[in-house]
């Protein structure tokens, strides 16, 4: 008998009631203790201690004394539950990271059951994160017996890497309700797997909290004198665990069934409910690693604080609000300002390190005085080199702009529409390239006026782009409009001579009406037949040698939705720019995507890899891409190729058969011929805010529609060869989201070249997902935490330069294996490998760690004198003095 309180911090009430309901909750569990000596107690979910432990010591350490005694037991070393699908891996690694250190600094103990009772999925990655911050065991509710083809209670799962946990699905319910617990312990033994003979029940009030009661206690005492269920012993996951592996023993452990896949259906609605939560989440989660790796930079570097408390304080805010009913979207409507507010917080801290960061390298970069110009500093946050377009606002340069780099070189750039619309001639916008070493930065310049007649990019050598009113062509892809639908009747990839859409049947949009609640309960498909928007208008804004963009509007209804098709001169991927107006209630949006492909196979990204799913239609969840891969037309020919979405901010998805398919029970696909699938994006839903099924909406009534009003995201339309991996996705994704920074500088000597590197993963198989300070100082301060996972599924060798520290990293990454590794900033130091919780491995994997370069890069001190006696004050007045009368400027800006 597992005595818990499950307390949702936020639902259908906002944090501050949860705030208080632990506080009420945990009281009660002392009291019951005091009264029960036999009681034992189940915690899950740090954050509740953590107010305890702010707003009532006196309860905080009592709790303390009930944890020593080994009667107050911590279970999922979380600092939530979260949703377990749409979070980065990262993030997970932080929910460990931040929760399994709070319990062993504050009660000398940590987790070693993971528990996780409530969200809606759970990805197949979950079993390698749950080993690698210490538990061995996860203990869930949902998927139901009836929600999958998993039967029983206790199970391995087993991860894509080789590592498990044992599973343990609880029977019937997570909690009970007041009274006696006879009701929850006979449906729990219904469900049981009669194989297992012992069972765990959850007893406790749950949801608002509340937890065991005394008739919750009494009952069990006198159904146990009574035999009615056999023993009944008040106990605990741990316990429980321990005593089922020893009576099992090694033959009966082997003999429980293996589950190799994620854990999943229950609610699909939740991956699309509520898009203010989903974009807001993943720009906080980048910013906050961005922050981190910047942070880690100029502490080890430059010897600058590492904001330590800070960063825990935004990343903490992150964690709480991927809380299964924060992230899902199925909370309150009040809850979401809340949302929005803390993970502002989080990120308006991220931007406070990132900056601060960007100035010390800044200031030490030496940049020579060069008379008309404006210095710019690029910083890359990815461990990888970066190509991008970078947009930049400029003033004082009423003849336009051309960008050069550091060595003087002309490099692409056009002019674009400026975010201000004044009369100010001087005021302007450029976007140009950028080609930027891995997390590193790269100096560039504007001159005034257009390229000089024979330079590169002046206009004498033609672009290899070209554009028209429904044609976007370069050297790589070519896509052409179609001005009716507003979407594309061809997308040529040149390199393999497959045409992706061509001949494809189906509407890019379908609006449809959306009876279901906001959770999508027993949802199967959201690929439904429905009306296409009408195209309203087809423009094409941009038409320059770096890039093209054309724009398709659509309307529905009383909503809009604008999307811009951007084609760079070298790019191998379109880049789509949505802003969605929408004016429905209970309806959705699907964006499809129609192919021309034949045998194919659907990917999904999840938290630190990917999953081949079933061609089926159904509703699942997505990371930041989805992938389809099969055959198309060459000429007379078909050749292997696929079409993969990577987006900005949306986690629901389909990939849906060709026209004669049915979507589960969603009825007829509408996409593509009878072997030509579509993959489906549900832009946007609008239930009313936390209706549950199956309470009925009273048509008189009065309610709040989620997801009313503007929205903007981005997605990449990724054609490729025939395996998704040649894609190159992840890294992709993560630039979508996280784009380079340009920075306006002045002129000054320095002590740092025009580019630099400080960390490089080689840009291969295996991705470094984190570069961080230690959680723990070492001898001179923090050291550097760095994390590598193999992305592809297969073995790798990594090669990781690490010219921050002076050192390059070689270690042996086994399919879709996470590893850390701690490379102190001393180079006489050994470096280490770490669990996920940055805590020393007991038998730790070969990695060998020698020196790279001249050793540790030593960012130095910003520079006295500024270059050529200028004062920093006087950074732009070369450009001033090319205009020196600027006409129609406001005086109040």
């Amino acid at each position: 008998m597992i005595g818990n309180a499950h307390l949702d911090p936020v639902w259908l009430w906002p944090w501050q009631e949860g705030y208080q309901e632990a506080r009420a909750t945990f009281w009660s569990v002392i009291h019951r203790m005091e009264e029960y000596p036999d009681f034992v107690f189940t915690c899950d979910q740090v954050v509740l201690l953590s107010w305890v432990e702010e707003s009532d010591p006196e309860l905080f350490a009592r709790i303390r004394e009930r944890v020593a005694e080994g009667r107050w037991q911590m279970v999922g070393g979380w600092w939530v539950e979260p949703d377990c699908n749409m979070p980065m891996g990262e993030s997970f690694v932080r929910q460990g990271l931040y929760g399994q250190r709070y319990l062993r600094e504050k009660l000398g103990v940590t987790a070693t059951v993971g528990m996780n009772v409530d969200p809606f999925g759970h990805n197949a990655m979950l079993p390698q994160i749950l080993r690698g911050q210490g538990m061995d065991s996860y203990c869930f509710l949902r998927p139901g017996p009836h929600e999958t083809s998993l039967r029983g209670t206790a199970f391995w799962w087993e991860a894509p890497d080789g590592s498990r946990v044992l599973g343990y699905r609880i029977p019937f319910e997570y909690g009970s309700s007041a009274g006696e617990v006879s009701g929850q312990t006979e449906k729990a033994i219904g469900q049981l797997d009669p194989d297992l003979t012992d069972v765990m029940v959850f007893y406790g009030v749950g949801n608002h909290g509340g937890g065991p009661t005394k008739a919750n206690i009494e009952s069990i005492y006198r159904y146990d004198r009574m035999g009615t269920f056999g023993r009944m012993i008040m106990s605990s996951p741990r316990q429980y665990v321990d005593t089922l592996t020893e009576r099992l023993g090694e033959e009966g452990l082997a003999a429980l069934p293996v589950w190799r896949d994620d854990l999943q259906h229950h609610a699909p609605g939740c991956y699309s409910a509520h898009s203010g939560i989903k974009a807001w989440q993943r720009r906080a989660q980048a910013a906050a690693l961005s922050a981190e790796r910047w942070a880690a930079v100029v502490a080890v570097g430059a010897g600058v604080d590492y904001p330590r408390e800070d960063l825990g304080r935004a990343w903490k805010q992150v964690l709480f609000n991927q809380f299964h009913d924060v992230l899902p979207g199925s909370a309150i409507e009040t809850a979401y300002d809340d949302a929005r507010d803390q993970l502002g917080e989080a990120v308006a801290i991220a931007k406070r390190a990132i900056t601060r960061a960007h100035n010390v390298i800044a200031s030490r970069v030496d940049i020579p005085l060069e008379e008309g110009s404006q210095p710019v500093l690029v910083f890359n946050p990815h461990p990888w080199p970066v190509r991008a377009d970078v947009e930049l606002q400029y003033g004082v340069q009423p003849t336009g702009v051309h960008v050069v780099d550091g060595d003087g070189a002309t490099t692409p750039s056009q002019r674009t529409q400026s975010v201000a619309t004044m009369s100010d001639k001087g005021r302007g916008a450029t976007v140009f390239r950028a080609e930027v070493p891995a997390l590193g930065y790269r100096l560039y310049r504007l001159r005034g006026g257009a390229a000089p007649a024979g330079a590169p990019w002046s206009g004498a050598a033609p672009s290899p782009l070209s554009a028209s009113e429904t044609v976007l062509e370069n050297d790589v892809l070519r896509m052409e409009i179609d001005p009716v639908t507003g979407w594309l009747r061809s997308l040529l990839d040149k390199r393999t001579g497959a045409d992706l859409v061509a001949g494809a049947r189906g509407e890019h949009t379908q609006v449809c009406e959306d009876p279901t609640d906001t959770w999508g309960h027993r949802v199967v498909s959201y690929a439904w037949p429905g009306e296409a928007m009408r195209t309203v208008r087809v423009v094409l804004r941009e038409a320059g040698p770096l890039r093209a963009r054309l724009l398709v509007e659509r309307e529905w209804g009383r909503s809009t939705l604008v999307e811009e098709f951007l084609l760079d001169h070298d790019a191998d991927a379109v880049e789509v720019r949505v802003r969605l107006d929408w004016r429905e209630q209970a309806h959705l949006l699907k964006l499809r995507f129609p192919t021309a492909l034949t045998d194919a196979r659907a990917t999904y990204e999840i938290p630190f890899g990917a999953i081949e799913r079933p061609v089926d239609g159904a509703e699942e969840p997505a990371q930041t891409w989805v992938d389809l891969t099969g055959r198309a037309a060459a000429g007379r020919k078909r050749v292997p190729a696929g079409l993969a979405v990577v987006n900005t901010a949306k986690h629901g998805f389909d990939v849906l058969p060709g026209g004669d398919g049915r979507a589960g029970d969603g009825g007829a696909g509408t996409a593509g011929g009878p072997d030509a699938p579509s993959i489906g994006m549900t832009a946007v839903r609008s239930p009313v805010y936390s209706w549950h099924d199956p309470r009925l909406l009273d048509p008189e009534g009065v309610y709040t529609y989620q997801d009313q009003g503007v929205q903007q995201f981005r997605y990449l339309l990724v054609p490729h060869g025939g395996d998704w991996r040649e894609a190159d996705l992840m890294r992709r994704s993560a630039e979508l989201g996280s784009p380079v920074r340009a920075m306006l500088e002045s002129f000054h000597d320095g002590s740092l070249p025009d580019r630099l590197s400080f960390a490089s993963d080689g840009g291969g198989q295996v991705v470094v997902t984190a570069v961080k300070g230690s959680e723990d100082d070492g001898a001179a301060g923090p050291d550097l935490v760095v994390r590598a996972v193999e992305m592809s599924g297969r073995p790798a060798r990594a090669r990781i330069e690490l010219p921050l520290v002076g050192r390059v990293l070689e270690a042996d990454f086994g399919a879709s294996q996470i590893r850390t590794f701690r490379v102190p900033a001393d180079p006489a130091s050994a470096v280490t490998e770490v669990d996920l919780v940055e805590w020393p491995l007991a038998a730790p994997a070969g990695v060998s760690a020698e020196p790279l370069g001249a050793g540790p890069l030593v960012l130095g001190r910003a520079a006295v004198g500024q270059a050529g006696d200028r004062g920093a004050s006087d950074a732009v007045e070369p450009a001033e003095q090319m205009s020196p009368h600027r006409e129609g400027l406001p005086t109040d800006g």
